[in-house]
């Protein structure tokens, strides 16, 4: 593995919100960015991580393609921003939301830096969709830094037992032990070449070589006449070709299956295969790769394998670890701060706050920290909030078509609200402020965050479910530090 960058530090897998860290990283920065970002889909995942066999619960909770817009948009501003103008992004979708996503990054990168559109074929339909054609596919857009970007051209080997029927007909000569080849024309296009003008098997031609070549190659018995007096040609031999050229629909990368080795229960986990094609398409050894919605890590893996430098980001704790412990076990690196700074293991920065750091932090940011915790989005506005700081959408929200006055991608009004409270104890009078809050938006389900709670507080909440049939969930920081708060969520 060569150096890391003296630009930038790599080889960090950082725990936090994308966005903040994303501003932190100089402009043009990166050569390589891959994002798997969450779909807006509606999928309930139950899993078990790792080594710990931690039952959680993950739920894509943007209630319709503009709030996911809303959310993907500044960071991929920052995206853009980073990505140097020879780099490359992939931006990861499924059907839900891709051609709304391509429309925003036609506004933030350009359309003119628009370079393809992949079609990654997941898998075999299991059966037919009711009333539809079953989904099986997922879209990664493809868009350049603005300047002339790596590319590598890929290639799929020949299956030479089981050859199409194209390329079958091109070799069809074989050796006597069995090698294919086809007979390719050795005369030059370019009839003005007195250098390679000379009689050659009997025939005078403008050759591609050199008598001496030639010789050679008829000696070695590249060189051949397919038949007595013929003009020489050349055998050119299918095993030492590269194979086909990969186009925009992949066909050739199952999914991970229940079976697979490389499988850690991660709800969109994507086949190592896949990312290292991406990596060798569009980079090079050295060159800086970055995941800001990293998950379990296979951008990381694909990257030190290949021999990049690498930085990963991802809000769940309980992600960054699992993708410490992936390369530790499978990259063998070691994770430790003296053998980081000496170029040869990696760090984990940011894991979670403590107790003691979140009381001592700005209020607005200890909501956003709060309400981000939870999967929700939390208000653009600092003020005038009216009780209500975040809002999680649950799934199953759909777009709705409400007129002109809501605009086009107008949705729902499915949301929960969320009321955060930096303060040791929430006591009766702010649960009475958040019942009051609700009633004003007729939310059925709300959640209030604290340190701790009173038990005038519980008893509160306990009553205005019995009177009202509307659900107050208390959730204290301790819960959301120790991810204990899943199945509260749904």
């Amino acid at each position: 593995m060569a150096k890391p960058s003296s630009l930038l530090d790599t080889r960090v897998v950082y725990c936090g919100d994308n966005l903040e860290q994303l501003r932190k990283l100089p402009d043009a920065c990166i050569d390589l960015i891959y994002i798997d970002p969450p779909f807006n889909s509606n999928r309930t995942y139950e899993i078990f991580w790792g080594e710990t066999k931690e039952k959680r619960s993950f739920d894509d909770r943007h209630e319709s393609t503009r709030a996911y817009i809303e959310f993907m948009r500044p960071r991929c501003v920052e995206l853009s921003r980073v990505l140097k103008k020879t780099g490359s992004l992939y931006v990861h979708c499924d059907w839900h939301a891709s051609h709304y996503v391509k429309v925003m990054l036609d506004q933030i990168l350009g359309e003119t830096n628009f370079i393809t559109e992949i079609i990654w074929h997941r898998a075999l339909a299991k059966g037919l969709a009711f009333k539809s054609i079953p989904n099986n596919h997922d879209t990664l857009l493809l868009y350049g830094g603005g300047g002339e970007t790596t590319f590598n051209r890929p290639y799929n080997p020949y299956d030479l037992e089981n050859l199409d029927a194209k390329t079958a007909g091109k070799y069809s000569h074989h050796d006597p032990d069995g090698r294919l080849y086809q007979l390719c024309d050795l005369t030059n296009p370019n009839r003005n070449r007195p250098n390679l003008t000379y009689e050659f098997l009997g025939h005078k031609k403008v050759w591609r070589w050199t008598r001496e070549r030639m010789q050679e190659g008829y000696e070695t018995g590249i060189v051949v006449q397919p038949s007595p007096g013929a003009v020489p040609r050349m055998k050119r031999y299918l095993d030492e070709q590269e194979g086909r050229p990969i186009d925009s629909v992949w066909t050739d990368i199952p999914p991970i299956n229940s079976q697979a080795k490389e499988r850690l229960g991660y709800p969109t986990q994507k086949p190592l295969k896949l990312l290292e094609r991406i990596l060798e398409i569009s980079s090079k050894p050295n060159d800086i790769v970055l995941d800001a919605f990293c998950g379990c890590g296979t951008t990381l893996v694909a990257a030190q394998t290949l021999g990049r430098q690498w930085i990963g980001i991802d809000i769940s704790p309980t992600a960054c670890r699992v993708m410490a412990k992936r390369l530790r076990d499978v990259c063998k690196l070691r994770e430790d701060e003296n053998f980081w700074l000496n170029g040869r293991g990696f760090i984990v920065r940011d894991l979670p706050w403590t107790e003691k750091q979140l009381r001592a932090i700005p209020p607005f940011e200890f909501e956003n920290w709060a309400v981000i915790a939870l999967g929700g989005i939390p208000n653009k506005t600092q003020v005038g909030d009216m009780g209500i700081d975040g809002r999680i959408y649950p799934v199953g929200s759909e777009p709705s078509a409400a007129g002109k006055e809501a605009g086009e991608l107008d949705f729902m009004d499915d949301w929960y609200p969320i009321q955060v409270k930096q303060m040791d104890k929430v006591g009766r009078p702010d649960i009475d402020s958040f019942e009051a809050a609700m009633m004003r938006t007729k939310r059925k389900k709300g959640f209030v965050v604290g340190f701790d709670f009173s038990s005038d507080a519980i008893t509160e909440i306990s009553r205005f479910f019995k009177s009202e049939h509307m659900v107050i969930v208390p959730l204290t920081v301790r819960e959301i530090l120790d991810e204990t708060i899943a199945q509260r969520l749904a």
